[in-house]
């Protein structure tokens, strides 16, 4: 069975991905942080996590570079994760050393792709061809990155991407909103007070 970790600060997107994924048979596992991540590699070992690029604490291309750079951990596969209000920025995601990018809200079907290559990679042709000693090392020796296109969002997904940045700003807003009332009626009772002792 394989395992997926979803390393995401969002409730949504970890239910979301955990019930697509556990459907398929995958074992899912889930951390809010970097450092909550971190520890899940060790006492779980993932196949593939996926990591949100605005991760609290290393930003997801932060921790992507830093598991390529350790050798106990740069066989694990990443896929980073974007939105509609914070895409992944594939120069970063290449340069970070990803395996893959996807857009939240999950799709079903695009995180089944997503990750069917990156646990099953295909069999190397039988005899390649030599390279071409025209050709410069560097370039004889880089792979190219796979890093899947962004698709055309439907409604649903829209509808997704605006519940997850309500539920991030919701906190915010409620404290903001609190504050501006009880500003709001703090001068209104001032107002009344000092309009009654004119009377």
């Amino acid at each position: 069975m394989s395992r997926v970790l979803i390393a995401d600060d969002s409730p949504h997107a970890q239910r979301m991905g955990e019930r697509i994924l556990a459907d398929e048979g995958f074992q899912v596992l889930a951390a809010a942080d970097a450092e909550t991540a971190l520890l899940r590699l060790s006492d779980s070992d993932p196949d593939v996590i996926l990591l949100d690029v605005s991760l609290p604490g290393r930003s997801g291309y932060e921790f992507t570079a830093y598991l390529k750079g350790q050798p106990e951990h740069r066989h694990r596969r990443v896929v980073l994760l974007g939105s509609l209000l914070d895409p992944v920025s594939e120069e970063q995601a290449a340069r970070a050393g990803a395996d893959a990018i996807l857009q939240k809200p999950f799709e079903a079907s695009a995180l089944l792709e997503t990750l069917g290559p990156l646990l099953h990679p295909p069999a190397p042709p039988a005899a390649e061809a030599p390279a071409s000693p025209t050709e410069p090392a560097a370039e004889q020796k880089q792979a190219p990155v796979s890093v899947p296109g962004l698709q055309t969002p439907d409604a649903e997904s829209v509808r997704a991407a605006v519940t997850l940045a309500l539920d991030a700003a919701m906190p915010a807003l409620i404290d903001e909103l609190t504050h501006m009332i009880l500003l709001a009626l703090r001068q209104r009772g001032g107002l009344e007070t000092a309009g009654g002792g004119q009377g």
